[in-house]
């Protein structure tokens, strides 16, 4: 008999626990675990990010830089979201340009010398929502590196990029499609 009522308590505790496993799926709608809220959309296009930065004074122009950010936005959507990457005619829209890479001393010595560099980059985004169209938005994206004046940019490159990217393609993710 006591068998009986631990196998009932079991079952009722694991009913339970799948009956609330659905309700917080449902809860949650068109939501996935990074909080990307893709809503009607099924499809996104990031047009090429052209590297103007040479044109703002004090910016530096770094060949590939351009190609390398447009894939890096690309994966970062393809990889948290459910949305198809398309050439044209995306129901979500990314372009824009870069418009700062800059190299610039942040602390000194006391010999007056640099001690540590900064690498500073800025984007200029402009996202359109075919399906949504009052979330549209311009925006300036920005984040930096900072890395010891003894080494030369060229050693750091890799790393400072891909920190970089990661910072400013999630911020452009989070400001297109977390719905917070």
């Amino acid at each position: 008999m006591k068998n009986l009522k631990n196998l009932f308590l079991k079952t009722i505790s694991i009913r339970s626990t799948l009956l609330l496993g659905v309700l917080l799926n449902l809860g949650c709608g068109a939501y996935n675990f990074t909080g990307g809220d893709v809503g009607a959309a099924t499809s996104f296009q990031v047009n090429y990010f052209q590297n103007y930065a040479s044109q703002s004074p004090g910016s530096t122009f770094d060949p590939g830089l351009d190609r390398d950010f447009t894939l890096a936005l690309q994966d970062l959507i393809l990889n948290q979201t459910s949305l198809d990457l398309t050439n044209s005619d995306g129901d979500l829209l990314y372009e824009g340009e870069i418009v700062e890479y800059r190299v610039s001393p942040m602390t000194a010595t006391a010999e007056q010398r640099a001690a540590q560099n900064r690498l500073t980059m800025a984007v200029n985004v402009r996202f359109f929502n075919r399906t949504k169209e009052d979330v549209d938005f311009e925006q300036r994206f920005s984040f930096f590196y900072d890395y010891d004046a003894n080494s030369q940019l060229s050693s750091v490159r890799d790393e400072a990029h891909e920190a970089i990217f990661e910072r400013i393609t999630q911020d452009i993710f989070n400001a297109s499609l977390a719905d917070w």
